[in-house]
Formats: structure tokens, sequence, C-alpha cells
């Protein structure tokens, strides 16, 4: 079975899991939890799901590297990005999703990255030239990221398949 992690708690050092991260837009109140409906279609899956997500967000910390909170956040992500044997990127809509592009840009030439960019996002053109020079799989929605998500750990059917 699945399981998620978020921060703050530690990351598992364990390495026989594989792990995936889950990049992507989480902008409170523009954002859907497209996080959670991820982890409910691999939830049958023997696999380690990294949610940036935080539930006690506090969106009044300073976002400086001398704020501790925000600084443990940035570098739990970082690590989470480097553990991440695929990463799952997520691109929502009515989101501007800064934080996201930079993992883009971060991630786009190692192979890991799958990307999913509905129309609609502001910037997805540039979402679509880095994809297409970097080989990263460009998908349109939700349901297909988690199935090339699924496809790379070798689970190609879904529970409800």
């Amino acid at each position: 079975m699945a399981r998620v992690v978020k921060p703050p708690a530690p990351l598992p050092l364990d390495e026989q899991t594989p792990k995936v991260f889950l990049a992507g837009s989480i902008e409170m109140g523009l954002a859907e939890d497209w996080q959670t409906q991820f982890e409910n279609s691999l939830s049958d899956l023997d696999v380690l799901l990294l949610n940036p997500r935080r539930d006690e967000w506090d969106a009044s910390w300073e976002q400086s590297i001398t704020n501790p909170s925000f600084r443990e956040q940035v570098e739990w992500e970082l690590a989470g990005l480097e553990r991440a044997e695929v990463v799952a990127m997520y691109f929502a809509p009515p989101t501007k999703a800064p934080v996201t592009l930079l993992e883009l840009g971060l991630c786009a030439r190692d192979g890991r990255l799958v990307v999913c960019c509905p129309a609609g996002y502001w910037r997805r053109g540039n979402v679509e030239v880095v994809c297409r020079r970097y080989g990263v799989p460009l998908l349109d929605s939700l349901p297909d990221l988690v199935a090339e998500v699924r496809r790379r750990l070798g689970a190609e059917a879904s529970p409800s398949a």
C-alpha cells in the first residue's frame, strides 16, 4: 500500500520502495487538492509518495532563508525532489505556480519528470517548449499523469480499471 510523507516529517531513508515526488500547484484557494486525488489513485501500489502540501502551512511565514520554518519546507522539497525516482508535476490552470516552474527547470534534464499542464495554464507555452526540448512527457489531464506514473512504476492498470 502507498505511504504518504508530508513536511515536516523526515524523509525516509528506505531505498527499496520507489519514491514519487508530487510537484505542482499548491496555491491555497486556487489549486485543487490534486495531490490527494493522486495519492488515492496510487493507493494500491507499494510506493512512497512525497507530498509537499504541508497540513499546517502558515501563509504569514516570511519567505526568507532566515525563517527556520520556511527554510525547512524548501529544504524538505529539494531533498524530496533529489530522492524521488519519479517526479509527477501538475500545473493547475487557475494558478501561477512559480515554484513549480522553478522545479521544472531543476528536473527537466534528468529523465525522472512527467508533466501535466492542461490548457488554460498561463505559461503553458513555456512548459511545452521545455518539455519538448528535453524529452519530458507532457500530458493534458490528471488521469493521464496518474497513468504515466503507474506505467513508470510497472503498474499500468489502475485499481478501478
